[in-house]
């Protein structure tokens, strides 16, 4: 991982990439895993110039197969306020520290590490899977794992499962539970982005009108914010996270959590204090870009604001819309749609479906700490939202403890994984490929609170 993490793999927009970097991680691959590249039942493909494509054939073709996916591009990260240069990979007491090494050279590189690893002791899986490495993930996907997505289904290709990144195991992060949970994303929320504008006649300051543009657009901007859109607690996938997790509560929350019939609208209220909980209940608005004004004397002709709402599942992007609409309430106020996709399906979660007995299962093997495995919501957007024409399956989960002050480093300062995180994380995808090869599993060991 850390010759992958001194690769400056940046994307900055779809058409502002290091493809340089994005080269030489092609080439940095190729040297590391000498056997994933030389295998006879591995087929290795470039799609879209920079990313690639694994097809693992195993024994039994019978077996449908699965799909794990991550990526290797990472956001920009200026050196400032970093303890070490963010693609130095430096270690530091037991911590690796750089840009990708949690958003999402671990998996990249941890996959293959893992494939590596069992082809060196002659593994040959009997279930044929596929290792996606999409490189502008970061910036939509739209030549990476777009593209690979599109190369399945052209070739048919149905899966039984696919894991992305996305959510976690959350150690000390949920308020009132004591132990590490798994939280395996089923969902992510979806978006639309909006540009608002004023356009007015420009003039002297010293005769101002009695409203600018500037005053317009921030009076209107003020009502998007003291006007969030309608709590939704209960309608999505965040409903069974809470009865999922209600044994893990310490009293007296296990009591509520576990007769949300009657406590659901105090609940939903609790959730709606805190941002990263506020984001599970709702369709979030962030004013994100404000631009107006050329000279200190001058009224400016025109404001421009461009909003970003983060879309829960049970709403779609046209009714976000209506809302804006009706919040704004001025005609003065333009609004274009500048992308905008919904929240994407959610997928399965019971014990029949094999993607979540595997899931569970080696969860349970590789993080004995760990008792509950829960479905969650991802509410930040990933690759996987390519794949929906070839799987109904689809889980977002990076195999990786995080604590409360691990959240801001990703996409933030001084991101880092422990050594012991990184080994965790290999070891999980190690067992993974193996349990998938079984046909049924056993059942997982279930907790004394659920016997």
């Amino acid at each position: 991982i850390e010759g992958a993490i001194k690769i400056p793999t940046v994307s900055v927009s779809p058409e502002d990439l290091n493809t340089t970097a994005m080269a030489e991680f092609g080439n940095y691959i190729r040297e590391v895993f000498p056997a994933v590249f030389s295998s006879k039942f591995i087929q290795h493909e470039i799609v879209g110039k920079y990313s690639h494509l694994f097809t693992v054939q195993g024994s039994n073709p019978e077996m449908m197969p699965y799909m794990l996916l991550a990526h290797m591009d990472v956001v920009p990260a200026p050196p400032e306020g970093w303890d070490f240069p963010p693609f130095s990979a430096a270690e530091h007491e037991g911590f690796i520290y750089g840009r990708g090494t949690l958003d999402n050279k671990n998996s990249a590189i941890g996959i293959l590490q893992a494939l590596e690893f069992l082809l060196r002791r002659n593994y040959r899986p009997r279930r044929s899977f596929y290792v996606g490495i999409g490189h502008d993930e970061e910036v939509f996907g739209q030549k990476g794992a777009m593209k690979i997505a599109a190369l399945l289904e052209a070739r048919g290709v149905k899966l039984s499962f696919l894991l992305d990144e996305g959510s976690a195991i959350l150690d000390g992060i949920i308020a009132g539970v004591k132990k590490p949970v798994a939280v395996i994303a089923i969902t992510e929320k979806g978006s639309i982005t909006l540009n608002f504008t004023v356009e007015k006649e420009p003039g002297h300051s010293s005769f101002p009108p009695k409203e600018t543009s500037i005053g317009i657009l921030a009076a209107a901007m003020s009502r998007l914010e003291q006007n969030p859109l309608r709590n939704l607690f209960g309608h999505g996938p965040e409903l069974m996270t809470m009865e999922h997790l209600a044994s893990e509560f310490r009293f007296p929350l296990n009591l509520i959590m576990s007769n949300l019939w009657l406590f659901s609208p105090i609940v939903s209220r609790v959730l709606a204090w805190k941002p990263s909980t506020n984001a599970l209940i709702r369709t979030t608005t962030a004013v994100t870009m404000f631009n107006a004004g050329i000279k200190i004397n001058v009224i400016p002709s025109s404001a421009k604001a461009t909003v970003n709402f983060r879309i829960h599942s049970a709403e779609k992007a046209t009714e976000v819309l209506e809302t804006v609409k009706n919040t704004v309430a001025d005609d003065r106020v333009k609004i274009d749609v500048v992308e905008a996709f919904d929240p994407l399906p959610i997928s399965p979660w019971d014990d029949q479906t094999f993607g979540v007995h595997i899931l569970q299962r080696t969860v349970l093997d590789t993080f004995p700490d760990v008792d509950s495995v829960v479905p969650g919501t991802c509410i930040g957007n990933t690759d996987s939202r390519h794949f929906t024409n070839v799987t109904n399956a689809i889980y977002r989960f990076n195999p990786l403890l995080l604590k409360s002050d691990d959240l801001p480093r990703i996409h933030g300062l001084n991101e880092r994984i422990s050594v012991e995180n990184y080994e965790k994380q290999i070891k999980f995808l190690f067992q993974l490929i193996k349990n998938c090869d079984i046909d049924k599993l056993p059942e997982p060991h279930a907790n004394s609170h659920e016997l």
